[in-house]
């Protein structure tokens, strides 16, 4: 398993993904990006468990969404029905996390984002815009932009539809469907692709 996920992650983290998945054996697959998610966590119908991760994800990212899931993992093992991320959650997480949040893994531009963020981690790293935006830096060649990081105005598609930007709602953009005229809140980390500029 770890040869397959070595790839994706920092180097210098490898031995400790490889400790965990040790004690906590789990099918893991990687697939294509999906745009409303960057992993999942599953029990299959077979009664296996699975985490899916994209393979669009930069390798600080990647290793953040593999602990994120492995948390899941292991919270439902150890209490079956709670909240998905509720504070049994939040806890595993933290403590898998932890070994991580050091230099020789972490650029040093993502780590105080990153233990700011782990204070009390929420369902997506996409609802913390500083985290967000220092991941970004790590995107080789993305087409891609953060609808938080585009002007009011600007045109942009996302799902093969385009829309104009409009104001901000406390966490959310209103955001107008052009061929149907119709008003769409989108999450401020949703990855859409920029048509022009305002």
């Amino acid at each position: 398993m770890i040869q397959q996920l070595s790839p994706f992650l920092p180097s210098k983290s490898i031995h400790l993904v490889e400790e965990i998945l040790t004690n906590n054996p789990i099918e893991i697959k990687i697939v294509n990006q999906r745009a409303t998610k960057h992993g999942d966590f599953k029990r299959t119908l077979q009664g296996r468990y699975l985490i899916t991760i994209n393979n669009s994800l930069n390798k600080y990212q990647f290793l953040l969404t593999l602990i994120h899931e492995i948390a899941h993992f292991t919270t439902y093992k150890k209490y079956r029905n709670v909240k998905p991320h509720g504070i049994e959650w939040k806890r595993n997480f933290q403590h898998l996390m932890l070994p991580f949040i050091q230099p020789e893994i972490y650029p040093l531009d993502i780590l105080p984002h990153l233990a700011n963020y782990l204070k009390n981690p929420k369902a997506s790293t996409g609802s913390d815009v500083n985290l967000t935006r220092a991941l970004l830096k790590y995107n080789a060649n993305s087409t891609k932009n953060y609808i938080f990081e585009i002007e009011q105005n600007s045109i942009f598609v996302y799902n093969k539809k385009t829309y104009k930007k409009g104001k901000k709602r406390r966490t959310r953009f209103e955001c107008l469907e052009l061929k149907s005229k119709k008003l769409y809140l989108f999450n401020q980390n949703a990855e859409v692709e920029l048509i022009k500029e305002i």
